[in-house]
């Protein structure tokens, strides 16, 4: 807080260029501290936003300093895949669910920690096995795609930028959902079903369809 008041904030101002400082940059778990950064009235001078990562804490924690500054920008700018994990490559459930919470709760964006490392996460300084979005082995150059990866890929393929979050109903044990409207009127729905395969009736308004989901799979919904 101190260094934004007193360095960061004033050189950018006197810059002029149209620069953005993000506080915090850390877990859910650290939400009493960007309360307490965005209560300061010389820190909302030069920021009024705050950047999360998913490693602690729970993603509902977002929205306790959301209610506190209903005007902050939230976004979240970090997280990645154990490249060591036997389920680097097909845990597309984990992470939708994982983007999901983040929508859920007043994030504007999702950021993946690294977008291409080797085959033993490099570079990375460490200490944790922190994976790409996707590893390129540093011999054979083979790429291998990681869950996030085709997580990332429902989301950025169907949600456009200004979309507006609208409100989705249900609760159903290991299935996540979140809804968006396009600046067009496209309407998207994302589910993510962690569970076993079941049919997903989906319902706005008088319109009505079933959705058959296979098990540990996401699924994008896209109308107008």
């Amino acid at each position: 807080m101190e260094f934004v008041k007193a360095h960061l904030g004033p050189a950018l101002k006197a810059s002029g260029l149209p620069t953005k400082i993000w506080l915090l940059d850390h877990n859910y778990n650290l939400w009493g501290r960007a309360i307490c950064s965005l209560d300061d009235p010389d820190v909302r001078k030069f920021s009024n936003a705050i950047a999360w990562h998913g490693y602690a804490g729970t993603a509902d924690m977002m929205s306790e300093a959301h209610d506190a500054h209903l005007d902050a920008q939230m976004y979240w700018t970090e997280g990645g895949p154990d490249y060591t994990s036997p389920t680097y490559a097909t845990d597309w459930a984990v992470w939708g669910r994982t983007f999901t919470e983040a929508l859920r709760n007043w994030c504007r964006s999702t950021t993946a920690w690294n977008l291409a490392l080797d085959e033993q996460g490099r570079p990375n300084i460490g200490p944790f096995s922190c994976g790409g979005l996707v590893t390129i082995h540093s011999k054979t150059k083979e790429i291998t795609r990681s869950g996030q990866y085709w997580a990332f890929a429902h989301f950025s393929r169907t949600i456009r930028r200004n979309a507006e979050r609208f409100e989705s109903e249900g609760r159903v044990a290991k299935l996540d959902h979140v809804a968006c409207e396009n600046p067009d009127g496209q309407k998207v729905l994302i589910v993510t079903n962690g569970g076993c395969t079941r049919l997903l009736t989906v319902r706005l308004g008088a319109m009505a369809t079933e959705v058959a989901l296979e098990s540990n799979s996401l699924a994008s919904l896209v109308w107008k």
